[in-house]
């Protein structure tokens, strides 16, 4: 049987090795692609895939950097063109976002700042074991001749004339004036206020007293106790206003003139600032938070001390005096 022939069959045959070709195509490359990929992953970065693919990278890297600095003016061209071409009403609203992230922005940072204090407060709180009741400042002192603070608590929140007030940092002054709903505070850098306070190293007992420019003293340490500067200030309990322990400041300097039976001694507070916004009131005292009987026992040795000591100074000056006046007369005596 003769074979077939004619135009009709040659473009079947064409046509047919036509549609296979693409198909046998896409399956040597995937087949490639797959042994490219399991010698890359085999190689770890020192094959001799890894070396043609760091080769090119190396080419090609001039012409990528060139490439971006090209660009670069034409983005921000571009940036700047569809800025100007924005309609009103889209930077009205770009404006009012920018408005609102920027107070969102704000209130979240007073709310840390306000947490931050709050957590302060009550570590100090709870470290001591204080009853105490927490109050917000609203205002400061409202002449130059006083240094207090009102806070928004009185009477009708259980406070009252005499309570201690603690900030963060420790002690800061004590309630002297209590209304219905407001308390005014007088801080212990005013001239009127007095601390029983000692050293907490040496325990060397004194009285914390207030200055005219809103410094603070450390009174009635004897010479011979021992004070250095550095050390830290804190509550005695000796009167049983101000809880014992409590921390109230630094020493700064420390003067003995010659002759002097106390120490010159100048404290600043841990709080330098003056900016407490939150404080708590002490509203009562526990059993340990008071000075013992052996505190209050070591506080009139001490006193018994100085007394003793100022005597024993003044005495040989009053013999000295008396001796010379005997001279003087008897001087005057031979004279006549």
């Amino acid at each position: 049987m003769a074979p077939l022939s004619g135009p009709g069959v040659g473009k079947s045959r064409l046509g047919s090795n036509r549609g296979g070709n693409p198909m046998r195509l896409a399956i040597i490359l995937c087949v490639v692609s797959i042994v490219l990929f399991t010698i890359s992953c085999r190689d770890g970065g020192t094959g001799p895939l890894s070396a043609v693919r760091g080769g090119f990278t190396l080419i090609t890297t001039p012409v990528r950097v060139v490439g971006a600095v090209v660009s670069t003016p034409f983005t921000g061209v571009g940036n700047v063109v569809s800025n100007l071409t924005a309609d009103q009403e889209t930077l009205s609203d770009l404006k009012a976002k920018n408005s609102e992230l920027q107070a969102k922005v704000v209130e979240l940072t007073e709310s840390s700042q306000d947490s931050s204090r709050y957590e302060k407060l009550l570590e100090l709180k709870n470290s001591y074991n204080l009853q105490s009741t927490g109050a917000r400042r609203i205002s400061g002192s409202t002449d130059t001749w006083s240094d207090t603070i009102t806070i928004d608590k009185g009477s009708s929140s259980g406070l009252a004339v005499g309570m201690p007030v603690c900030d963060q940092n420790g002690i800061i002054g004590q309630i002297s004036e209590c209304g219905l709903t407001s308390s005014v505070v007088r801080l212990i850098t005013d001239e009127g206020s007095s601390v029983s306070a000692m050293i907490q190293s040496s325990r060397a007992q004194g009285m914390l007293v207030g200055q005219p420019d809103g410094s603070l003293s450390l009174t009635l340490v004897g010479t011979d106790q021992q004070v250095a500067v550095g050390d830290t200030v804190i509550t005695s309990g000796l009167g049983g206003v101000y809880p014992k322990g409590l921390p109230i400041g630094t020493v700064t300097s420390v003067e003995k003139s010659s002759g002097a039976l106390y120490y010159t001694i100048n404290v600043q507070l841990f709080n330098t600032s003056n900016t407490f916004e939150e404080v708590i009131v002490i509203t009562s005292l526990t059993e340990d938070q008071q000075a013992t009987s052996e505190d209050a026992a070591a506080a009139d040795a001490l006193d018994a001390a100085a007394a003793s000591s100022a005597a024993s100074v003044a005495t040989p000056v009053t013999q000295e005096a008396a001796t010379t006046q005997t001279s003087q007369e008897t001087t005057q005596g031979e004279g006549e």
